[in-house]
């Protein structure tokens, strides 16, 4: 009886603790299928305030327009997806330029050290925005191709363009998701679809979204079946992104010929400091040793701008 009890215990844990999991696991695909757009929307019931939001957050103006003082420096806070808003990167340039000319100060005490540390702190957000985007719009490219099989399936159900849209901006995940929403919701407010689609473009800052948006922009003038025309423009997407794979593959040798290139003298500096110390303290203080340091490191930034030129293919 006792050992009965026992197991009778054992399944009855077992079975809540399938049930917490399986639930976790299910609110956890929930989540990651709804995008950015669709929380807001759970927000705030007006869908217009929604898209205005966005679009601030955006660094848009609340039309949808898009006015910045630096124009390079706004399409990347734009092509992010980050909510940064207008000035949001500026001050994120100056707390880490400020921060930097902090730390220089109190760790070497030099005041051009200081300087050069600054004006690093200062570019290192637009780095980290740089890579943010390249990341955003491949992820975007990768996505693109489903979400034209979507409206392909939605024209042939008999749904309009816009109900296409709207479908694509329900079921998929951020960006597209997110992108082709606030498409959707532009056309319920007026723009047409060309329009939409060009701003879709403009927003995510690659060249298949901006063969999409002209694709687009032909049928409206021109008439046609639009099926077809996405149909063979998904086609084509597809054929890039595997040009673009079979590149990367190509290429790899060289990718890893650089960083092993780059880390080799690099790691071997390191490792000499870290076990001998004293290695380079007595000529460490020549200029000719100082100045051959230096030009050690012109000649690897040299090497990196052309090994960057040899593997660097676009299509």
């Amino acid at each position: 009886m006792q050992t009965l009890i026992y197991g009778l215990f054992f399944c009855c844990a077992f079975l809540l603790l399938h049930t917490l999991i399986g639930s976790s696991k299910q609110a956890a695909a929930k989540v990651r299928q709804i995008n950015s757009r669709l929380r807001n929307m759970e927000r705030d019931d007006q869908h217009e305030d929604v898209l205005r939001k966005i679009r601030e957050k955006r660094g848009l103006e609340s039309d949808g327009n898009f006015k910045h003082i630096l124009q390079n420096l706004g399409k990347l806070v734009l092509h992010s997806g980050l909510p940064l808003g207008k000035n949001g990167i500026y001050a994120l340039m100056l707390v880490s330029a400020v921060g930097a000319f902090a730390a220089a100060m109190l760790i070497k005490g030099i005041f051009w050290i200081a300087g050069l540390a600054a004006i690093l702190g200062l570019l290192l957000p637009v780095l980290v925005l740089k890579v943010l985007v390249k990341r955003r719009r491949n992820k975007a490219v990768t996505q693109l191709p489903e979400a034209l099989d979507i409206i392909i399936r939605s024209l042939g159900a008999g749904h309009p363009v816009p109900v296409a849209m709207a479908l694509v901006g329900r079921e998929m995940p951020d960006p597209l998701g997110s992108e082709f929403g606030i498409a959707s919701d532009e056309v319920s407010y007026g723009a047409n679809i060309g329009q939409a689609i060009q701003r879709l473009a403009d927003r995510v800052g690659h060249q298949d979204f901006e063969l999409f948006a002209a694709m687009i922009r032909l049928q409206e003038r021109t008439g046609g079946n639009l099926a077809d025309l996405l149909r063979s423009s998904a086609e084509t997407i597809r054929d890039r992104q595997k040009m673009r794979l079979k590149i990367k593959a190509a290429s790899a040798e060289g990718r890893a010929s650089a960083l092993i290139l780059n880390a080799a003298p690099i790691g071997l500096f390191a490792v000499v400091n870290l076990a001998v110390p004293d290695f380079y303290g007595e000529v460490i203080d020549e200029n000719i040793v100082r100045y051959g340091l230096w030009g050690i490191a012109g000649w690897m930034v040299i090497g990196n701008l052309i090994m960057r030129r040899m593997i660097n293919f676009k299509i």
